[in-house]
C-alpha cells in the first residue's frame, strides 16, 4: 500500500549572514514526511535539526532567511502564502512543541490563559466554557492535575512545563507536530509516559509527527524512519530498523556505535567519533564529513555526493554508494 505524502521538502535551505560570511545552518534538504508516521530527526548539537524543524513552519528569525527551497503541504506551497494564510496554518495543520518551555510560556498568562488563547485564535467561534474543558482533559491526558491550569509558568517544575507545551502543541490535532527535543526536561518514567501517549494520538488521530532529539533510544522506541543530519546536510534516511541494523553512512555508523549499549563487555570502549563538526562558516569542500571520515577517498575532498536512493525508501549522501562518474 502506497504511504500518502503530508508534507515534502525540497531543496530547502537556511541560511545566516555574519561578519565573517553566510552560514548554511539547512543546505539543499529534501525528504518527505507521510500521513501518520513518526519521523526521528538525530545528529549532533550544531547540525541544523531545530532550524528545520523551525522553516518547516516559517519561524526563521531575521537575519537568517529560508534562501532556497519549496514547502509544499498537502500539494500547497507554503513559501507562497501571505501572512494571515500562514498564522492560520501554524498551530491548525502543523505545530510544534519547542524544547525550552520556560522562555517560550508567557511568564504573565497562567497555564489554562495559554491553552484557551491558543484554541479560540484559531476557531474564533469556540467559547470559553467549551475551550476550558477541552484544556482540562488535555491537561489531565498528560498527567497534570487540573488544579495547575491555574498555574502560571514560574509555579511548575521543569517537566511541567515540557508537558504544557506538548499540550499547547497537540490541543488543536494538527496534521503535523515538530516535537524539537520535547522530552528533555522529563525524568524517565514521565518520558515513557509523554512517549506513549504521543503514539497514542497518532494512532488515534493519524497525525504525523517529526520528532527532533538527541535521544536515540526514543527515536528507536517510537520512529518508524529516521533522518540524519550532519553540518546542515540529509546524510542518511530510511526505516528506523534497516539504518539500525546496517547503517550505511559513515556518520550513522559513529553515531550509533556511540551509543552506550548494556550488551557491550565491561572491557570494551565506548567508541568516540574522531575530530570535530566542521565551521560551518568555511565548510570543508566535498562531503564536509570527509575529514572525520574513516572511509574517506579521494573524490570526497573534492566534490560533493548526491543524496541517492540504495533501495527503496532509504537513501544516503555518500559517494560509497554512487557512481563517481556522475
Amino acid at each position: 500500500m502506497e504511504k500518502e505524502i503530508l508534507a515534502e521538502i525540497k531543496d530547502l535551505s537556511v541560511t545566516y549572514p555574519t561578519r565573517i560570511g553566510s552560514v548554511s545552518a539547512v543546505d539543499h534538504v529534501n525528504f518527505n514526511i507521510y500521513k501518520g508516521e513518526i519521523l526521528g530527526l538525530v545528529g549532533e548539537s550544531g547540525c541544523g535539526k531545530s532550524t528545520l524543524g523551525k522553516a518547516l513552519l516559517r519561524m526563521i528569525d531575521p537575519p537568517g532567511e529560508i534562501s532556497n527551497g519549496k514547502i509544499v503541504f498537502r500539494g500547497e506551497n507554503i513559501m507562497e502564502y501571505d501572512y494571515n494564510h500562514l498564522r492560520d496554518f501554524r498551530g491548525r495543520h502543523v505545530s510544534m512543541i519547542f524544547q525550552d518551555p520556560m522562555t517560550s510560556l508567557n511568564p504573565v498568562q497562567r497555564v489554562d490563559e495559554h491553552l484557551i488563547e491558543t484554541i479560540q485564535v484559531h476557531e474564533p467561534q469556540t467559547k470559553e466554557d467549551s475551550a476550558l474543558q477541552r484544556s482540562k482533559v488535555m491537561i489531565e491526558r498528560l498527567g497534570i492535575g487540573i488544579e495547575r491550569l491555574y498555574s502560571y509558568p514560574h509555579q511548575l517544575s521543569g517537566g511541567m512545563r515540557q508537558r504544557v507545551m506538548t499540550g499547547i502543541g497537540l490541543i488543536l490535532n494538527a496534521d503535523l507536530i515538530i516535537a524539537d527535543e520535547a522530552t528533555t526536561s522529563l525524568d524517565v518514567i514521565v518520558e515513557a509516559k509523554l512517549a506513549d501517549q504521543l503514539r497514542e494520538i497518532r494512532d488515534e488521530f493519524g497525525v504525523s509527527l517529526l520528532l527532533i532529539t538527541h535521544n536515540i533510544a526514543l527515536v528507536a522506541e517510537m520512529a518508524d524512519r529516521i533522518a540524519v543530519m550532519y553540518a546542515g546536510h540529509l546524510v542518511e534516511i530510511g526505516d528506523i530498523y534497516k539504518i539500525f541494523e546496517e547503517p550505511k553512512h559513515p556518520y550513522t555508523q559513529g553515531l550509533l556505535a556511540s551509543v552506550p549499549n548494556i550488551r557491550f563487555d565491561t572491557n570494551e570502549h565506548l567508541y568516540k567519533m574522531p575530530g570535530e563538526p566542521p565551521n560551518l562558516t568555511h565548510p570543508p569542500l566535498g562531503c564536509r564529513f570527509h575529514p572525520r571520515c574513516p572511509h574517506a577517498m579521494p573524490i570526497c575532498s573534492q566534490r560533493e555526493p548526491l543524496l541517492v536512493e540504495i533501495e527503496e525508501g532509504w537513501s544516503v549522501h555518500c559517494w560509497l554508494y554512487q557512481e563517481q562518474s556522475s
